[in-house]
């Protein structure tokens, strides 16, 4: 999870801030009944219209009103060029050229709010679905280990992906093992340790050749492990082989130029590449979860000469995210793929800041998803005028949706029932998917699938 360091005084969260946020939280959650949490889940259908789900999380916070839900206005740019599309949508074709010849696929979800207003806390709260809580962070894996824990291993690669992340990136914590995310480079030369051509064309006969010794040496110890750590460690080599020397493995990590190039010949333009990659080999990865740096937009977000601005980030956003769309959609994967667009909260609304900037908003923000069962070609919610407050939640929660019920919507679209727990952790506190999801506080949001 980035860190930001700009002077804006968002970035510096208060006691009281954090006192209110946590009290606000805990009034709503009182809405569930009291001693049902620990009972039984109700009866959860889960739609089951995704095979696979590619996450981008928007780091930084993108601004709502200047993406999914722009308002016209005076602190839009001159060549905003905000365009109406059927069902509600509204682009800028400045900003979205690409997403604006595609909105019959996508999908803008406007009523979404959050409880976070700082990054580090809203980035963890976006990975996880949980409040960033220090007493249960080593127990609250990333929503892509929950999806491989309950879909498991059905390749040689592992189910989760993770693209452009750092050390500070939220894994599988307790769950551990298969359930960690492979995190891989986003280069045309793919994964260099996939093969040890030292040997030219004798290299992989002498590479079984010796993993076959290593497996005799270790023979007592795999049949008699000291302890289970030691009985995983022989199953992850193996597992860890099965990806060697093989080219449909190998393929996934790579791309021509001439792709680089249609995908923007950007950082993020090669880990959408690699995504559509994972999702069309089809060889066990489910989750992939795509980090796009740098929508922390307090000053100049519309000037050309302060980098980053709202120009590079959504050309960059549209032409990787477009593509990847319709290529997905060209081999027909789209339809069980779910993609989603996300940042952990939203922008100030209405005039930029003294500035030329957004500070931060939580009170409403907006995401945007693709495929995978998802009724595109429309809006769902709505705010004011201004974009500052929910005026239409646009679903049977009547509410606003936080990320506990866009969590809820991808295990729905996976086939997972999001309702689950796991009670056996590390600290003996119970697990759950989405918490106080079993008391029927937070639910998929089912309206998305039309």
């Amino acid at each position: 999870m980035p860190r930001h360091f700009c002077n804006s005084p968002d970035h510096f969260i208060s006691r009281r801030k954090l006192l209110f946020g946590a009290a606000q939280a805990g009034a709503f959650l009182a809405m569930a009944p009291k001693g049902e949490a620990l009972s039984a889940s109700p009866a959860v259908n889960p739609r089951g219209t995704a095979k696979s789900c590619i996450f981008i999380t928007m780091t930084g916070a993108p601004s709502h009103v200047d993406t999914w839900d722009p308002k016209d206005g005076p602190w839009n740019p001159a060549d905003a060029r905000l365009q109406q599309h059927s069902g509600g949508v509204v682009l800028s074709q400045t900003l979205f050229p690409t997403f604006s010849q595609l909105t019959s696929d996508l999908l803008m979800v406007r009523s979404v709010t959050s409880w976070e207003l700082a990054h580090d806390r809203g980035q963890f709260y976006t990975q996880t679905a949980h409040p960033s809580n220090p007493a249960f962070i080593a127990e609250s894996p990333h929503i892509g280990a929950v999806v491989s824990y309950e879909i498991g291993k059905s390749g040689p690669l592992p189910p989760f992906l993770a693209l452009n992340v750092n050390s500070q990136f939220q894994g599988a914590k307790f769950l551990g093992g298969f359930n960690e995310p492979l995190i891989a480079p986003v280069q045309a030369t793919g994964l260099s340790t996939l093969q040890h051509p030292y040997y030219g064309n004798n290299s992989q006969a002498r590479f079984n050749q010796k993993y076959d010794m290593l497996r005799k040496l270790d023979a007592p110890l795999i049949a008699s492990p000291y302890s289970d750590e030691m009985a995983a460690h022989a199953t992850f080599y193996d597992s860890a082989k099965q990806l060697m020397y093989d080219p449909r493995v190998a393929g996934v990590f790579q791309f021509t130029t001439d792709e680089s190039a249609r995908y923007g010949d950007t950082a993020f333009g090669r880990a959408c590449i690699v995504a559509r990659n994972a999702v069309q080999a089809k060889l066990g990865i489910s989750f992939v979860n795509v980090v796009y740096d740098g929508w922390d937009t307090h000053v100049g977000m519309f000037d050309h000469s302060y980098t980053p601005n709202m120009y590079t980030l959504c050309n960059t956003l549209d032409r990787g995210v477009g593509n990847l769309i319709s290529d997905l959609k060209a081999t027909g994967d789209l339809a069980s793929t779910l993609i989603v667009m996300l940042g952990e909260f939203g922008r100030t609304p209405g005039p930029l800041n003294p500035q030329g900037g957004r500070d931060h908003w939580k009170d409403a923000m907006s995401i945007a998803m693709a495929g995978g069962g998802i009724k595109g070609g429309r809006a769902l919610g709505a705010t004011s005028p201004t974009g500052d407050e929910i005026i239409d939640p646009g679903w049977s929660g009547n509410r606003g949706i936080f990320i506990e019920d866009i969590a809820c919507t991808i295990y729905s679209a996976l086939g997972i029932d999001w309702t689950k727990s796991i009670a056996n952790t590390p600290s003996g506190r119970l697990f759950e998917y989405v918490g106080q999801a079993a008391a029927g506080v937070f639910t998929s949001v089912d309206e998305v699938f039309g």
